[in-house]
């Protein structure tokens, strides 16, 4: 009988250091004095770390461009992934959200080689030898990727087998494997296979008259041996497990394990190990030498050449067929222990090379084990959220009395999601637009949305309403362009004037204009934000928007639409910074400006908030301000380049990344200005893509209320000691921790009890 995958005896795990010491913490005061005693080296702990360089103590000028004063953007988005898996490692952290953050992990990995490492690749097969900003070639950050991810997966999968695994038993929760089952269990089993999934299965064999099986992207398979008991003649098979049957088997009460006066929620035995072990019944007269799992992962990134195509949508769709199909194979997961022979027929087979395969122990996939996420165990989660309308909004919500454009009216608004409800909130604002007589025109940006989306319903309705309404769908959302295209079919049959943005330019701006008659006037109302009209992120995503009625916005926003949807080459804008055309050079000015300021003596002041700091002009602006004697402090949740804390060069710098239960997504920056406060929000982080190939707008938020509202927002992030992870200069991060007696201070806590309170 052959072996059940991820049911072998294992070896111990060659990890650098266990799942508990590997985490490096510290308080708030000085990172490096509270790191533990049993912590290893940053460079022991995180295989290929980046030296940390220091700035020679010498008149030369200090080159700032040089290789040695930037992070790889491939090892820091390892980095940011492996914060996410600390998540799932933090007693903390109540049981089942553990469990979600290691399939977020696992997710964010698949969609990291499908769309990074297969880009890296591509450069290597096209000769490309251009150095990143860090030094390296396609092919050193290649190895580098392999060198830092592979203890961490290790990491991941021995914690999941003998920390997560056993934690979820005590709680009631049994994934058992094939092997550990009793008569009863398996013969449940064997009747669930021989009624549910043997009729679903389809072996394909590989011999002359059968040539090697598709692998689709993300499948889940059994490599089989078998050999012919009349000819002793060896075989080799695929199958494939499906994914319209679950991944995890639920076993009934009656065949449950759970011992008297023990919890007992959910039982349940991966589908791959119930295949293998009834993979006899596929193959009868045929001896079952092996059976082993693997998963495969394939290049998925679009590539269209707009400038040749006649049709934009049906471009996207027929790469969209390519990428269902798939690219080339850009990593194998294979079940450790698998023979080398089935190895070997794999990699020849699948076109790759040693270093793209990955050994696995224990089940491999483990973003299906966001399904137990819907169990009904409360005390295993994290206390629901309900959104706050806030209390100016509350009575906007009924058709009778004042509306949203009243409140609007009296002053600016700004919004704070998830902590302000995006129902009670932003759409409100586009529901009402639509329903509204007064309103003439309501035009939008789509970039992400939800399934049933009620922006979409509320566009419709608009345009049901004869009101002029234009949405820009961004067809080019990465892994979102097929419901884009569907949306956007649905709103052009609504009568809805759909355009899909520039060409070589992706439309990443978050931007509402409603044009609204009031008496003998036209008023213009805009909302600007940083994240997606999508009411589901909206309660996972923190995501700001300024709500205003300011005439120069308006026009600003009116030249933008006329920017996206016609001819206008619209350069300078009265109030928005808008990229590709406006936003680099007014963002340099404002670093250049604080720099000044120090230099003559005044205080010079920087706060960032954003998703990745990447560019490496933006990073070489704060190294000079850096050393004219600014004081800045950067909230980067994912990506960073820069180095900061090295003498010299950034030692006025300081960089922290939360990481909690939601996706912190907002982008704010602050320029003191010598006391006269800039504070702008908006779409674009600083990476080349957002400043120079995407459509973004950022927007100055002036009122001094609002001003302080974000002012207070970004304090609470940088003085949390329980999400905030700090950066060192040689890439890693040290995790704040509470010191003795003191309470721990969670951003996501804070505000959420801050909604709360305020109303």
């Amino acid at each position: 009988m052959s072996k059940a995958p991820s049911d072998r005896k294992t070896s111990t795990l060659n990890t650098k250091s266990d799942s508990k010491s590997d985490v490096r913490s510290t308080g708030k005061s000085d990172s490096k004095s509270h790191r533990k005693s049993d912590d290893t080296s940053a460079d022991q702990a995180h295989p290929s770390v980046d030296k940390t360089p220091s700035a020679q103590a010498s008149s030369d000028k200090i080159l700032l461009s040089d290789s040695q004063w930037y992070l790889s953007r491939e090892l820091s988005w390892l980095e940011f992934n492996r914060r996410v898996l600390y998540e799932a490692l933090d007693e903390r952290t109540p049981l089942l959200e553990r469990l979600k953050f290691l399939a977020i992990f696992c997710s964010n990995l698949d969609e990291y080689f499908m769309v990074r490492v297969a880009a890296i690749k591509q450069q290597i097969e096209a000769n490309v030898r251009k150095q990143t900003p860090d030094g390296r070639t396609p092919v050193e950050q290649l190895q580098a990727i392999s060198q830092r991810l592979r203890p961490m997966i290790n990491q991941l999968h021995h914690a999941f087998q003998t920390e997560l695994r056993p934690k979820m038993q005590a709680n009631g929760i049994y994934l058992l494997n094939y092997s550990d089952l009793n008569a009863a269990q398996r013969d449940y089993l064997d009747r669930y296979f021989t009624e549910q999934v043997f009729p679903v299965l389809t072996p394909l064999a590989v011999d002359s008259g059968h040539p090697f099986p598709y692998i689709s992207n993300l499948s889940l398979n059994l490599a089989v041996e078998i050999q012919d008991k009349a000819s002793d003649e060896p075989h080799f098979a695929r199958v494939k497990v499906p994914k319209v049957l679950p991944r995890f088997i639920h076993l009934p009460d009656s065949v449950q394990p759970c011992e008297v006066g023990k919890p007992c929620h959910w039982t349940g035995v991966p589908m791959e190990q119930v295949i293998a072990h009834n993979i006899a019944a596929l193959f009868p007269g045929m001896e079952i030498k092996d059976c082993c799992t693997f998963r495969i992962t394939r290049n998925a990134d679009l590539s269209v050449e707009e400038d040749e195509a006649d049709d934009l949508m049906l471009a996207i769709e027929q790469e969209l067929r390519k990428r269902r199909l798939g690219g080339s194979v850009v990593r194998m997961e294979s079940e450790a222990g698998m023979n080398p022979a089935m190895r070997a027929t794999l990699m020849s087979e699948l076109k790759i090379q040693a270093e793209d395969v990955y050994d696995i122990e224990g089940p491999m996939g483990l973003t299906d084990l966001m399904a137990l996420m819907d169990l009904p165990l409360p005390k295993l989660q994290d206390t629901p959220w309900q959104p706050v309308i806030p209390g100016s909004w509350k009575a906007v919500q009924h058709e009778e009395g004042e509306t949203v454009f009243d409140l609007i009216r009296r002053r600016d608004r700004l919004v704070h999601h998830p902590y302000h409800a995006f129902s009670g909130t932003v759409q409100t604002f586009i529901t009402q637009a639509a329903n509204d007589p007064g309103v003439l025109a309501i035009k939008m940006t789509l970039y992400r949305t939800s399934g049933d989306s009620p922006i979409v319903n509320a566009l419709v309705k608009a345009a049901e309403n004869g009101k002029q309404v234009v949405a820009l769908v961004e067809l080019k959302a990465r892994f979102d362009e097929e419901n884009n295209i569907n949306w956007a079919r649905t709103l052009e049959r609504s009568g809805v004037h759909v355009v899909y943005g520039l060409m070589g330019l992706k439309t990443h701006t978050k931007v509402a204009l409603v044009v609204r008659r009031e008496h003998e006037t036209i008023r213009r109302y805009v909302h600007i934000g940083t994240g997606n009209y999508n009411p589901k992120t909206a309660r996972l995503y923190t995501d700001l928007g300024l709500l205003s009625c300011r005439p120069d916005l308006g026009i600003d926003l009116t030249d933008l639409f006329n920017y996206l949807t016609g001819y206008s080459r619209q350069q300078s804008y009265q109030k928005l910074l808008i990229a590709p055309v406006s936003l680099r050079s007014p963002m340099t000015q404002l670093i250049r400006q604080e720099a000044e300021l120090a230099s003559n003596g005044k205080p010079g002041k920087i706060t960032v908030k954003m998703n990745a700091l990447v560019d490496q002009h933006m990073i070489e602006e704060l190294y000079k301000a850096s050393q004219a004697g600014v004081e800045i402090d950067l909230i980067i949740r994912g990506i960073c380049c820069l180095r900061p804390g090295i003498p010299g060069i950034s030692q006025n710098i300081r960089v922290i990344s939360v990481i909690g239960r939601f996706l912190e997504h907002s982008r704010i920056f602050h320029f003191h200005n010598d006391g006269r406060d800039q504070y702008y929000i908006g779409s674009a982080d600083w990476m080349p893509r957002n400043l120079d190939r995407r459509v973004e707008a950022m927007v100055p938020v002036e009122a001094p209320a609002l001003q302080q509202e974000l002012a207070e927002l970004m304090q609470i992030c940088l003085d949390d000691n329980r999400q905030a992870w700090e950066m060192q200069p040689d890439g890693t991060y040290i995790q704040r921790q509470p010191q003795k007696g003191e309470a721990a201070r969670s951003t996501h806590q804070v505000m959420m009890a801050q909604a709360v309170s305020r109303g």
